[in-house]
């Protein structure tokens, strides 16, 4: 079995044990936002045992997935964010809009949270949406031209650190939003009068929090210092 580097960050973990991404999720270890920190800091601060902690992290290594974004350009990697979390969030919200509302008209006289929970979804979509935009047509046409220059280029914004900040600062917003979602559903586990709808509503919304916490995962702690250490070393060459 793998022997766990407590020392090492929880994105580091992420990146070279896909894996590890779902045990994160289940023990509700913030390995997005708070990849900087290392898995002993984060288990003292779950209160989880450390040992415990990392025979799971052990078990789950199969070396079955590929953390194919390591390896990826900036340029690569914008598209395969994109072609890959973007679409399936654009894809995902419009459905879940859907079934959060139905679960409401249906459950939300003996289930009063629902309400709460509709309210907290909409908000993260909210939220959502208009960040994807920026990426889009912003952030990511950028990183693009960034990737394909021998000069520094340009750019409105000076560095890209200033609209890279304003994304790393959403991200933390989205984040608290779904575990406040998490909290609400009471860690999306549907009661025992829930229907075939509530319970595929619940799963989906699941479903987006794990997807979004790995998709900025590879934004935080893979393409934004790829992005950093580029456009530092085209400033050194130019100076």
């Amino acid at each position: 079995m793998n022997t766990i580097d407590m020392h090492m960050t929880l994105g580091a973990l992420v990146n070279e044990h896909p894996e590890m991404a779902r045990v994160f999720e289940r023990l509700q270890i913030d390995y997005c936002c708070g990849g900087g920190q290392s898995l002993a800091d984060a288990c003292v601060s779950r209160g989880l045992d450390l040992v415990a902690t990392s025979y799971e992290l052990a078990a789950a290594v199969t070396g079955g997935e590929v953390n194919d974004w390591i390896s990826m350009g900036a340029a690569q990697l914008v598209d395969h964010l994109e072609s890959t979390h973007h679409r399936y969030l654009w894809d995902e919200m419009p459905r879940l809009s859907a079934l959060v509302a139905k679960i409401v008209a249906v459950h939300g006289e003996r289930h009063a949270e629902l309400r709460d929970v509709a309210r907290c979804y909409e908000e993260v979509r909210s939220d959502l949406e208009p960040h994807l935009l920026k990426e889009e047509r912003v952030l990511f046409p950028m990183i693009r031209e960034l990737a394909a220059a021998e000069l520094a280029p340009s750019f409105h914004c000076g560095s890209l650190r200033n609209p890279i900040t304003m994304m790393l600062r959403e991200h933390d917003t989205v984040g608290d939003l779904l575990a406040r979602l998490r909290r609400l559903t009471n860690g999306y586990a549907p009661p025992s009068d829930g229907c075939a709808s509530y319970v595929a509503c619940l799963a989906g919304l699941a479903e987006l929090e794990a997807d979004t916490h790995l998709h900025i995962h590879k934004e935080n702690n893979v393409l934004f210092p790829l992005v950093l250490r580029r456009e530092a070393e085209l400033a050194a060459a130019r100076d």
